[in-house]
């Protein structure tokens, strides 16, 4: 079978989700220079593909233009018109499956995630007796192009170099320059958040060293609340909510010394600049895939399974026993503050 010469890569949401195709795309772009690839997704992710060189992108509107199955047949005709001879679906879901099954009427070739259903149902169902590692989502993407004919080895992954930032962002450093540590307290489970007086008192002994400038990230109304409460008093943290376009926040966060974030889309974001990232896991664990991109396991800090020994419960966090929603008031701020002074502070 002939090896197709245009790619064309799909996957709608969610925002870490995307963010994961991002190293995998850079090696693909690598390693086979000749290769033509064109990313559909969301269109607001589309500054997410900026540090991946000559890649076309089709914003996917699926509110409006790209709603309902015409939507989405009508943007199928849109990869066929950029002359893709091939689609990689690394999201597998309704919407992804209308749009392939179109274009392999089309004469595309077509090459499916394997999500690994099965191996993950099998770790959540053990209740925390097998904690057998699963293959990486990275490896899974890549898998996708290795049926179509080109493998990729994510061991060759390069970084790009940090943007540099305009006066605007620049404004927001402390002079002289302190280490830039960015947090993100959100997660789309209540399971895979720090709790909120935790999160303070974290937020209170980092301030206390006046070493960090410290950023917290988020999104929406509510979340600009909560991080307001967060934040006040603390003169060495920054609320960032609403506060910046998605590019700004994209090249600030490329600038970090450190994230932390929770099981979420932040973490991933971070580690597409080779942003050391330590995730705080709550009902969710690493051994499901989901490690943001090229982590250390020192990085992973868990939750107590002595004392919830049932975790993960769930793959995304959104089952749990009752009181394991507790779970993650088993890490202590210490503990925390100790691994970012372990990867800040010491030469």
């Amino acid at each position: 079978m002939r090896t197709p010469g245009h790619i064309a890569v799909i996957r709608l949401s969610a925002l870490g989700d995307v963010a994961m195709t991002v190293p995998v795309l850079r090696v693909l772009r690598a390693t086979y220079p000749e290769l033509k690839i064109t990313v559909i997704s969301n269109r607001r992710f589309q500054p997410l593909f900026e540090t991946v060189p000559e890649i076309q992108f089709i914003g996917a509107d699926l509110k409006d233009h790209h709603k309902g199955v015409g939507g989405l047949l009508r943007l199928a005709g849109e990869i066929t018109d950029c002359g893709a001879d091939a689609l990689a679906d690394l999201h597998n879901v309704i919407r992804s499956k209308i749009v392939r099954t179109a274009l392999r009427s089309n004469g595309l070739r077509i090459a499916v995630i394997d999500k690994g259903r099965a191996e993950k149902k099998k770790l959540v169902r053990s209740k925390g007796e097998s904690l057998t590692k699963l293959k990486s989502t990275h490896q899974r993407y890549a898998d996708v192009f290795a049926k179509l004919g080109y493998p990729l080895d994510l061991r060759t992954h390069q970084y790009p170099k940090r943007p540099k930032l305009g006066p605007r962002l620049s404004n927001l450093f402390s002079q002289p320059p302190r280490k830039c540590v960015g947090i993100a307290p959100f997660a789309a489970f209540p399971s895979k958040m720090y709790p909120k007086d935790q999160m303070r008192e974290l937020l209170e002994m980092l301030n206390a060293t006046s070493r960090f400038d410290i950023f917290l990230f988020g999104a929406g109304e509510e979340e600009e609340r909560q991080m307001n409460k967060l934040a006040l008093g603390l003169n060495g943290v920054k609320n960032l909510a609403n506060q910046l376009t998605f590019n700004e926040e994209l090249n600030l966060m490329a600038n970090l010394d450190l994230m932390v974030a929770m099981d979420s889309g932040n973490g991933h974001l971070a580690a597409m600049f080779n942003v050391p990232v330590i995730t705080l896991w709550g009902v969710t664990h690493p051994a499901a895939g989901f490690t943001p991109f090229n982590q250390d396991e020192e990085n992973q800090l868990l939750s107590n399974r002595k004392k919830y020994p049932l975790i993960p419960t769930s793959v995304y966090g959104n089952r749990y026993p009752e009181g394991y929603e507790q779970a993650m008031e088993s890490i202590s701020a210490e503990t925390v503050i100790s691994r970012i002074k372990e990867l800040l502070l010491t030469a």
